[in-house]
């Protein structure tokens, strides 16, 4: 009977068990489901991080001794971005900078210092829910305010496409490709610089949440290889081999898909701060390709 009560016990023991097992898997399984709904429903929230560090401005150019005009642009769907237009001394170009998914064109003083000491007019400017600019951001807002900043340039400004460098950093790498891949051959811009940019939208989510089907998952599309592959510009890939957030691989993917005439410039340093940690590389780098493509500075 001993036996008999041990078997018993040890039977309802591994009841036990298998039911808590299965709990603890169907628990797992609703907390699984539930974070894949909030990253499909808030990816916007989670991308672009408007409000990281604030939308407040905390500087301008005259801060670093830099001449400026405050630049309000609508766009097509009647919204109001704010941006900064640098001039530079006898500027052999213009400079079209689009900037990362965080801050605010406040926090790109220390490179519009950089283009601006290379001979570019620099036009910043904010997308839509970022600094003071109107609206909430999103993919196809971010590709309208690309558009308007390019027609204000082209349109209002009067400026040659011939001209004007189309730059983005980061998640603006993916607006500049998008906008220069966008434009007829006869008015495409001078060239195109790609920094610290990913491949696609659903790339980064694989990388950043390898748990779930990123692919289908994504909203946020933003296909850079894509765009890049449709440039009629010179392009140059610009990416640190320590970048910590986007992998350096996915740089040299970009530089691989895009058409000749093309080049790559490696930097070390991190994602916000290779350029600058770099800059001894970075400026020069730049120098070269922009000479090749616009010609010598004068003013530099």
């Amino acid at each position: 009977m001993a036996v008999a009560a041990v078997g018993g016990g040890l039977r309802y023991s591994a009841r036990i068990t298998m039911r808590t097992l299965l709990t603890l898997l169907a628990a797992l399984g609703i907390v699984y489901l539930a974070l894949g709904v909030i990253l499909y429903l808030f990816q916007g929230s989670l991308v672009f991080l408007a409000n990281l560090p604030g939308r407040a401005l905390d500087g301008t150019p005259a801060d670093i001794g830099l001449p400026f005009n405050d630049v309000g642009i609508a766009t097509a769907d009647g919204e109001r971005l704010h941006g900064w237009y640098v001039p530079a001394a006898e500027a052999r170009g213009v400079l079209l900078f689009f900037h990362g998914n965080a801050g605010n064109i406040s926090h790109r003083l220390e490179s519009i210092a950089i283009f601006n000491g290379l001979g570019l007019d620099v036009l910043i400017v904010d997308y839509r829910g970022y600094g003071q600019s109107s609206g909430k951001p999103s993919e196809p807002g971010t590709y309208r305010d690309a558009r308007a900043a390019w027609d204000y340039l082209v349109e209002e400004r009067g400026l040659a496409p011939s001209r004007i460098v189309v730059f983005g950093r980061s998640l603006g790498g993916a607006v500049g490709a998008w906008l220069a891949a966008g434009l007829p051959e006869e008015a495409a811009p001078a060239a195109v610089i790609i920094e610290s940019s990913f491949t696609s939208g659903a790339d980064m989510a694989r990388r950043l949440y390898p748990i779930y089907p990123a692919r289908l998952l994504t909203r946020l599309r933003y296909p850079v290889v894509d765009f890049v592959a449709h440039l009629r510009s010179p392009v140059l890939v610009v990416h640190s081999r320590d970048d910590e957030i986007i992998p350096f691989a996915m740089g040299r993917t970009v530089y691989d898909a895009a058409p000749a005439p093309k080049s790559f410039l490696e930097l070390r340093g991190d994602h916000n701060a290779g350029f600058w940690i770099s800059r001894s590389v970075y400026a020069p780098g730049l120098d070269r390709f922009l000479t090749e493509t616009l010609g010598r500075s004068q003013g530099a």
